[in-house]
């Protein structure tokens, strides 16, 4: 048991179709209430589906887990309306620093750009973001969450799939016309379907310690290499809230996971680092091994992958839970279009094609950092060494040091949804990337852009009265909204008469510099699935 929170156990309920022994029939069923299927359920509710969300437990997830969201992370729920929640309990930061021995090698801003509504990191124990997150779900009438419904079989057809599912009431049948596993790294959906992941799994395994005392270290990410009080190996320092820290010990292949976790075994280690006067309680502890690997497919049929279920990382750069957020946030929206009936079923193809890009970024950096954290050779880590000697006082080697590339938004460069540039523009808006924020005045009153776009296709106008086209919402900036200091002007590369068009999950489908009705309609059945203009 923890001793700063206290686990719930939600009310399992019978549903109406188990009690009468029908067979009904739902758009979309996620099975998982972790991060990433709460996230999705609320992102599908907030477009008009129904949908029932399975899980095999009643209650949020054991210990602290993942504990750290990033800003793109933070847009895509206050778009759902639970962010605000989320920032006042969690603990913001944007500065790293990275030691190598007892020694600063450097330090970095993840936002040195200033005038952005939401801050570049928060941390905030798992558990507390799946509590809020249940909450939101609670309040939408458009989602059943199921508690103790567990998945025990799937079969697929050409028009829905049929799931046998197990309560305490006993097994029952329901049908989807769409999946979403949203069931972790070790995902029975997957193991149903008969399919895997590829990638590695590392040998090296990792203790997590989560330790409630009150500190002098500042909200900052701390990083060592080499540290004097755990030679050899690497340890990672983070705030959470409650005054629980997270601190990772970098064990070797070699640790027994089972003697490591032993308090005799883990205060110790603390100690050496906070020093023998410390007073500190352990929270919780737990000793991983991790891997980087994907499915080949995340679409399969009717059934949909998102989150760990899809891919799994290493935890240096926090790319597992928002990589999973950022998931959902891309599938809600081709969800909705698909199951209005408003584009073809091939709309669901974009979900891999953009998604699986995002997923190979992340488990590219995911790996070179692991490589970088633990060298796999004596040259390696002379390597290594050197060049975190030189990033003391050299810039030319900062950008070599990775002590895990901190969660940043995959552009859908190449995605098939995006209308190419047809005219010059600067800067890095382009085509497939999320919409960066801005503050405006909304009738003399301060606002951001990114609430101002809503949940459909927006057409972002700068200065030109563009009439209206179906299927969009037009915004104007100087009619609907003030540019009062250029900066959106600024980060959009934006002149008089520029038109962005914006997607649902606010990524840049296409732009011009001049508004053009037939190029703006083409562009939007593009982005629906269409054939390219």
């Amino acid at each position: 048991m923890l001793t700063t929170y206290s686990y719930r156990e939600f009310d399992y309920r019978q549903s109406e179709e188990q009690a009468a022994g029908e067979l009904r029939r739902h758009p979309v069923v996620i099975i998982g209430a972790g991060p990433v299927g709460l996230t999705l359920a609320l992102d599908c509710a907030s477009r008009g589906l129904h949908v029932v969300l399975l899980d095999d437990n009643n209650s949020v997830s054991i210990g602290s887990r993942a504990v750290c969201y990033a800003k793109r992370t933070l847009e895509v729920w206050h778009r759902l309306g639970v962010a605000p929640r989320l920032l006042e309990q969690g603990v913001r930061w944007q500065v790293g620093k990275v030691f190598f021995g007892d020694a600063l090698a450097y330090q970095f801003d993840l936002l040195p750009e200033a005038d952005h509504e939401l801050p570049a990191m928060i941390n905030l124990q798992q558990y507390y973001i799946e509590e809020h997150l249940v909450a939101a779900c609670m309040q939408q009438p458009l989602i059943e969450l199921r508690w103790k419904h567990q998945l025990l079989a799937l079969e697929q057809g050409t028009e829905f799939a049929t799931l046998r599912v197990q309560t305490p009431d006993g097994e029952f049948t329901m049908q989807a016309d769409w999946v979403v596993a949203c069931d972790g790294a070790n995902s029975d959906t997957r193991k149903m379907l008969g399919l895997e992941f590829r990638g590695q799994a590392f040998q090296d395994r990792f203790l997590i310690a989560d330790v409630v005392m009150q500190a002098e270290f500042p909200t900052e990410r701390w990083f060592w290499f080499d540290p004097p009080f755990h030679r050899g190996q690497s340890v990672l320092l983070h705030k959470q809230a409650d005054k629980v820290w997270r601190i990772d010990f970098q064990l070797g292949w070699d640790a027994d996971p089972v003697e490591e976790k032993k308090p005799e075994r883990v205060i110790p280690r603390i100690q050496a680092m906070l020093g023998p006067e410390a007073r500190f309680e352990l929270e919780w502890v737990s000793v991983y091994q991790f891997a980087c690997r994907r499915m080949d497919r995340l679409r399969h049929g009717r059934v949909l992958f998102a989150g760990d279920s899809a891919h799994q990382v290493s935890p240096f750069g926090a790319r597992g839970a928002n990589t999973g957020v950022q998931d959902a946030d891309n599938l809600a929206w081709k969800l909705a279009a698909v199951v209005a009936g408003q584009t073809a079923e091939s709309l669901l193809d974009s979900y891999h094609a953009e998604r699986s890009v995002a997923a190979d970024d992340n488990l590219l950096n995911s790996t070179r950092s692991t490589d970088f954290i633990t060298p796999k050779s004596r040259a390696s880590l002379r390597l290594r060494n050197a060049v975190l000697e030189l990033a003391r006082t050299e810039a030319f080697a900062r950008p070599l040091v990775n002590s895990g590339r901190l969660s940043t938004p995959t552009p859908y460069l190449q995605s098939p949804l995006n209308t190419p540039d047809a005219e010059a523009f600067e800067g890095r808006m382009k085509p497939g990337t999320a919409c960066v924020d801005a503050p405006v005045l909304v009738d003399g009153q301060p606002a951001w852009l990114l609430p101002l776009l809503g949940d459909g296709f927006t057409l972002l106008s700068f200065g030109t009265n563009a009439p209206a086209v179906p299927g969009l919402c037009v915004l104007e900036v100087g009619r609907d909204l003030i540019d009062e200091r250029g900066l959106l002007a600024q980060r959009y590369d934006a002149r008089p008469g520029t038109v962005y068009l914006i997607r649902p999950d606010q990524h840049v489908a296409a732009r011009w510099r001049r508004f053009d009705a037939a190029a703006v309609q083409a562009a939007l059945q593009r982005a629906l699935g269409g054939p390219p203009a």
